[in-house]
């Protein structure tokens, strides 16, 4: 046994001996900012948005930086002599020189010039001493888990620390010149009208509803809504693969990606398989009915064109996700994960109600449901990209006459029509009448017949909200075999131009 244990003993190196080394940190860039501050409370301002006392290493000059900001927030003088008093008792203070302190920190003072330079110098070494604690703690959680700690749970649990950290590790933000935004603005229309199309967003590949919405978005949080068998999930395959097939985009010399039409698209399927999804996709672009793909019912011919669409599909930038149960917190951190690893222009959820939040299991479906579209318009604007989240919708509907769906039909309505940017419905009254055959040989039957007939094949796109356009109608045809939607014949748009 000692033989073994020697066998596997470390060998005596110098590498292997621990070497203690002190979190990065500048005591001197720290001294020189609050004594810029306590010289001139001026240059608070320009640190104020992003400087917390928390991003000190010497916790007395945190407490010194709090207490200044306090002061100079209630609108009062910050200095040597106001700030005496404060820390008079102060053990830490008086182990260095006591109140003379605060004034050997304003001689030591950087100039309000350069106060924003070394305040961003202490945040980015705060950052750097956080981000070890992360990797120390990922560390000591892998050797010490429990049995029911998974190594899925500990990865998890570790890419939502960095996200944070690089969330929190951001001091841009805050006010901007109006020039700024003014030339997004000019930017975005320059690049419509560069566009095919004259589009400002990506396309649906739907030439109606692009008009009606000048194409998807960046940072909207878009509802597509519906009953069952309408076609939710049928319009949003149609749109992310019409996106991912339009994609083009030039690699720069600085390493960055100019994305000149379509996206890169993710889509997160809670209900149906990857496999159920491409079917579907293989039925569309091949024009052989799903049924009979899924039965193997198929001609030589048929094969054939399944074979070349497949080709087809392999190369577009369309990434699914069809993991089961996710919350909202493991979602957004796989869809920062696709940005990041593949890119990403565009994010499909289906469907919001198979989302769960991050809270406890007590809270009820509102406030979880809350959570999640707050979450998603949140991580719409973080990623920059559309996000489409499909919803169910409340039974009411097949209590009315009219079918046609509303707002207040959302399920949990108040929050999802509070945080999207666009809420759209897809109805098809064809579906509706179909159930309603009367009787064969009889009047109404041949009434029926004739609705049937200009019913077929139609679906309208409802947009009930839309922030920066109007809302209104889009007919569109819908092939149920291949489950396709395409341009309606007469391109008839119904619009209400409500705002």
């Amino acid at each position: 046994m000692e033989n073994i244990a020697s066998a596997f003993a470390p060998l005596p190196d110098e590498t292997t001996t621990p070497e203690y080394r002190v979190a990065p940190h500048n005591i001197e860039a720290e001294q020189a900012l609050i004594g810029a501050v306590l010289v001139n409370n001026e240059a608070y301002d320009r640190l104020s948005s992003f400087l917390e006392p928390r991003h000190f290493f010497d916790p007395l000059h945190g407490r010194i930086y709090e207490a200044a900001a306090k002061l100079i927030t209630g609108g009062h003088l910050a200095s040597p002599v106001t700030l005496k008093n404060f820390f008079e008792r102060d053990e830490a203070l008086s182990e260095i020189g006591g109140p003379q302190y605060l004034a050997r920190l304003a001689g030591a003072a950087t100039t309000i010039i350069n106060v924003e330079a070394y305040g961003r110098t202490i945040y980015d070494l705060s950052i750097r001493r956080d981000l070890i604690q992360v990797g120390t703690d990922m560390h000591t959680r892998a050797y010490d888990a429990p049995v029911d700690d998974t190594p899925a749970a500990q990865i998890l649990d570790a890419e939502q620390a960095l996200y944070q950290l690089a969330e929190s590790g951001k001091y841009e933000g805050g006010f901007q010149n109006f020039y700024e935004s003014l030339k997004g603005a000019i930017d975005m229309a320059a690049a419509a009208y560069e566009r095919d199309g004259g589009l400002s967003g990506i396309s649906s590949g739907l030439r109606d509803l692009d008009h009606k919405m000048g194409g998807l978005q960046p940072s909207d949080l878009i509802i597509l809504a519906g009953r069952p068998s309408m076609g939710k999930t049928a319009l949003a395959t149609n749109i992310a693969f019409n996106a991912a097939k339009a994609y083009k985009a030039e690699h720069q010399a600085d390493g960055t990606v100019d994305v000149k039409d379509g996206a890169i698209v993710g889509f997160f399927s809670l209900e149906m398989s990857a496999e159920q999804l491409a079917t579907r996709l293989l039925a569309e672009q091949s024009g052989v009915p799903s049924e009979r793909i899924r039965r193997g019912n198929i001609h030589e011919d048929e094969f054939h064109r399944l074979v070349d669409a497949s080709r087809d599909l392999q190369s577009i930038p369309l990434y699914i996700d069809d993991t089961g149960g996710l919350n909202i917190a493991t979602l957004s951190a796989r869809a920062r994960r696709l940005k990041r690893q593949r890119g990403l222009g565009l994010l499909i959820v289906d469907y919001l109600q198979l989302l769960s939040g991050t809270g406890k299991a007590s809270d009820n479906r509102v406030q979880e449901i809350t959570q999640i579209t707050t979450g998603l318009k949140a991580l719409a604007k973080e990623l920059n990209v559309p996000i489409m989240a499909l919803s169910q919708l409340s039974r009411q509907v097949e209590s009315r006459d009219d079918k046609r769906p509303q707002l207040s039909d959302l399920r949990e309505s108040g929050s999802i029509e509070q945080d999207a940017d666009v809420v759209m419905f897809v109805f098809r009254e064809e579906y509706y009448l179909q159930r309603k055959e009367p009787r064969e040989g009889t009047p109404e039957h041949l009434t029926w017949q004739a609705e049937m007939e200009q019913l077929y094949g139609l679906a309208e796109v409802i947009i009930g909200k839309q922030r920066h356009g109007p809302t209104g109608t889009v007919r569109l045809q819908f092939q149920a075999d291949v489950t396709r939607f395409s341009d309606h014949a007469q391109g008839e748009v119904h619009v209400e131009d409500m705002y």
